[in-house]
């Protein structure tokens, strides 16, 4: 399997998207994609869905030593103290005793980012994780964090798909050794009506998801999480590893970026890298 090599762990380069799967349906899915042979899952605290995620993994019957599990916190719960107890409460969510990556969610404008650093150091000292990150994290985030961090930063997850250009976070993250994590990866559908996704996908006898996602992990450091609610889906989104674009194509399909591309917006946002 093709995974993305960090400071410190290997990651799928394709993962299981839960958000915003819950209860049965996300249990089932689980356990469906695992069977068609994902090794990342992806949850947060703030999907609801972690018990669900858990019964799926268990459910599996795949090892959890095969399995790639990364969890967040929310921006709510990162006080010193609070990310530990935060971290605590989603590994008992999903019993495990711990996880491969657990990621602040979302920056905090009202919290210094050296409190929850420090805490997410600490969860990773006590073996509740075996790696840490961020999320919608800028530039400037980026370059803070790093120096505020005594562990590897392993990730940096990001909306990012052909419509988006996150080139800044992109460099950033390559200087740190840290992935690039593509959530949104096909733009919720909107770039597979691409005429020139379609057009790349005939020649290649692929589907338009398989070549968006391609056009993500063949780029050095990324990784996508594609979610889906179709476990027919599962084994196409896999098929995104079998084949590989031309360097050509690569660059026609970079091409589609917009500068209205960015589909999620959240109050404690950023000021995002143009």
């Amino acid at each position: 399997m093709h995974t993305v090599k960090t400071a410190d762990v290997h990651i799928p380069a394709l993962g299981f998207g839960t958000w915003p799967l819950k209860g049965e349906e996300c249990e089932h899915m689980v356990t469906q994609a695992l069977k068609a042979g994902f090794r990342h899952i992806d949850t947060a605290e703030m999907y609801g869905n972690e018990e669900a995620v858990g019964r799926g993994i268990k459910a599996s019957g795949v090892p959890r030593d095969e399995i790639f599990v990364t969890t967040k916190v929310w921006h709510t719960h990162l006080r010193d103290g609070q990310l530990q107890h935060a971290a605590e409460d989603s590994l008992q969510r999903l019993g495990l005793d711990h996880v491969d990556l657990y990621l602040i969610h979302w920056p905090s404008p009202e919290v210094a980012l050296a409190e929850p650093i420090g805490a997410l150091n600490e969860v990773r000292e006590r073996g509740l994780t075996r790696g840490i990150g961020v999320a919608n994290f800028n530039v400037a985030l980026i370059e803070e964090a790093s120096e505020l961090t005594d562990a590897p930063l392993s990730t940096n997850q990001v909306e990012y798909h052909l419509h988006l250009n996150q080139d800044p976070v992109r460099d950033a993250c390559r200087k740190h050794q840290m992935a690039v994590t593509a959530y949104a990866p096909v733009a919720r559908g909107k770039v597979l009506e691409e005429p020139l996704v379609k057009d790349i996908a005939q020649r290649h006898g692929k589907t338009p998801a398989q070549i968006a996602l391609r056009w993500l992990i063949q780029q050095e450091g990324v990784v996508a999480i594609p979610k889906t609610g179709n476990p027919d889906r599962l084994k196409e989104n896999l098929g995104a590893y079998d084949f590989e674009l031309a360097r050509e194509e690569m660059e026609e399909l970079t091409s589609l970026r917009r500068p209205d591309g960015r589909l999620v917006r959240m109050d404690v946002e950023p000021e995002w890298d143009t």
